[in-house]
C-alpha cells in the first residue's frame, strides 16, 4: 500500500470561478493547447494532427476538462477506462503560485496574502538592494524589474559577466529571483547570495528566493542550467509529508518538491533536469518506495520551459512525451497503490503576459480498488486528505477524502 502524487506543473484545465479577479477569465491551458493543435500549430510553428494523449484520456483527462469547463477539448474526445476515477479542483489559496498550489495539494491551503513587488522600475525597495549588496559583498545588481527569466538573461548576461553584478528580477508570483553565470560568478557564490536574500525578504512575506544559474557566452548565447535552487518559507501547518514522516514512512521527493517544502519532511530527494529525466527518477523512486510510503513528484518543464515562454507547440509536445511514458509507471503499480496525477495552477501559453493563470486542475486517479467518484472538488487539499486516508495516517486538518 503506497501513494504517489505527480504534479504536472501548470497543466490547468480551465478558469477557476474567481479567475476574473486575477485577470484570467477565459484562461484554459489544456483546452487552448488542444485547440491550437487542432488548427495545426501556434505562433507560426507547425505541427500536424490533434493533441495525442491516449493514456491521460484513459485516466479521464478529457472528462475532467468537461467537468471544469463544460466541454471536451478537441483531441481529448475518447472515453476514459471504465475503472478510471477523475475530477477537477478549484484552489482555496489566494495565490496562483507554485508553493500555494503544492502546499494545498499536500493538505495546507494558504489563507494569508504573500508579499509582492510592485510593477515599477526599479521594483525592489532601495533598502533591500543596499542590504543585499552590503551583506553579500556585491558591486550592485542588474535588472531590478519584472521580467521573463530567459529574456532578461539574454539581455543582461554579457553585462553581468563584465561587472560581476547578479541579475535580480521578479514576476507576478511572490518571488525574488537571482540569475548568475555558473562559471564567471560561481554556483556556490550564487547560492550564498540567495541564502542572504532569503533572510532579507522574510519580513516582506516573500514566498521564494530562486537561484537561476546559467551558462554560455555572449556570442553563442546563454542557457539556464538544471542547478536551480528554491529557497522557500516552510508551510505554516503540517502537510501529509509531515504526517508521513512522523509515522516513520518512506518519503521520496522528485524534482523541486524538496525546495517547495523547504526540505521539511521531504525524505530522499531525487533531482534531475527536464521532464524526461524527472520521469526516470520517478520510476526509480517507485521501485524503491517501501510499503506505506509516499512519493511526491513535480514535472517542471510544462511551466518553466513552455508555459512562461508561451510556447504552445512545445507545451503540446511535452504533454505528449509525458503521456508516452505513463505506461512505464502504471505497469509498476501494485494492486493497492494509489496514484494521483494533478497540477498546481495554470500557465496558459496562449494568454497575455508570461505569468501563471488562475485555473482549475485535473485529478486523475489510478487505483486497483473501487473508490467514490472524485467529481468537482472545492479545494486541492482533498488530495492530501485522500492520500492520508489511503496510507492509514491520522487525518489532516483540511480537505475531504474522496
Amino acid at each position: 500500500m503506497r501513494a504517489m502524487i505527480l504534479v504536472m506543473d501548470s497543466v490547468g484545465i480551465g478558469g477557476a470561478p474567481d479567475a476574473a479577479g486575477y485577470g484570467d477569465l477565459g484562461a484554459d491551458t489544456v483546452g487552448h493547447i488542444a485547440e491550437a493543435c487542432a488548427r495545426g500549430g501556434g505562433d507560426g510553428d507547425q505541427r500536424s494532427g490533434p493533441l495525442h494523449l491516449p493514456h491521460l484520456i484513459k485516466l479521464g483527462l478529457g472528462e475532467a476538462c468537461c467537468l471544469a469547463t463544460g466541454r471536451r477539448p478537441p483531441g481529448l474526445q475518447g472515453a476514459s477506462h471504465q475503472a478510471a476515477q477523475f475530477g477537477c479542483a478549484c484552489e482555496q489559496s489566494r495565490g496562483k503560485d507554485t508553493p500555494s498550489g503544492h502546499w494545498e495539494i499536500a493538505g495546507v491551503p494558504v489563507t494569508v496574502d504573500w508579499g509582492y513587488f510592485p510593477r515599477t522600475v526599479p521594483c525592489f525597495p532601495r533598502e533591500l538592494v543596499d542590504a543585499l549588496c552590503e551583506q553579500a559583498n556585491l558591486p550592485g545588481i542588474l535588472g531590478n524589474c519584472h521580467a521573463s527569466g530567459t529574456e532578461i538573461i539574454a539581455r543582461l548576461g554579457s553585462l553581468h559577466m563584465t561587472t560581476g553584478q547578479p541579475i535580480c528580477y521578479t514576476s507576478a508570483d511572490s518571488v525574488f529571483q537571482i540569475a548568475a553565470h555558473e562559471e564567471s560568478f560561481g554556483l556556490e557564490r550564487l547560492y550564498e547570495v540567495c541564502a542572504i536574500a532569503r533572510r532579507l525578504v522574510d519580513p516582506m512575506n516573500i514566498g521564494r528566493v530562486i537561484a537561476r544559474p546559467f551558462k554560455g557566452t555572449p556570442n553563442e548565447g546563454f542557457e539556464r542550467t538544471a542547478n536551480r535552487r528554491d529557497y522557500s518559507v516552510p508551510p505554516p501547518e503540517d502537510t501529509v509529508l509531515d504526517t508521513a514522516e512522523r509515522a516513520g514512512r518512506d518519503i521520496i521527493s522528485i524534482g523541486k518538491i524538496a525546495d517547495i517544502f523547504a526540505h521539511r519532511a521531504t525524505g530522499v530527494n531525487k533531482k534531475a533536469g527536464g521532464n524526461h529525466a524527472l520521469f526516470d527518477r520517478t520510476l526509480e523512486g517507485c521501485d524503491q518506495l517501501g510499503d506505506g510510503g509516499l512519493l511526491f513528484a513535480n514535472f517542471v518543464d510544462f511551466d518553466a520551459v513552455y508555459g512562461h515562454r508561451r510556447d504552445v507547440v512545445g507545451y503540446a509536445a511535452a504533454l505528449e512525451a509525458f503521456d508516452r511514458r505513463l505506461p512505464e509507471l502504471l505497469a509498476r503499480l501494485k494492486p493497492d497503490d494509489l496514484l494521483v496525477i494533478t497540477a498546481d495552477h495554470g500557465c496558459d501559453p496562449t494568454w497575455t503576459g508570461t505569468d501563471h493563470t488562475r485555473e482549475q486542475v485535473p485529478i486523475l486517479i489510478a487505483f486497483g480498488k473501487e473508490m467514490s467518484a472524485v467529481g468537482r472538488r472545492s479545494g486541492f487539499a482533498d488530495i492530501g486528505a485522500t492520500v492520508a486516508r489511503h496510507l492509514e495516517l491520522p487525518p489532516l486538518l483540511h480537505g475531504i477524502p474522496f
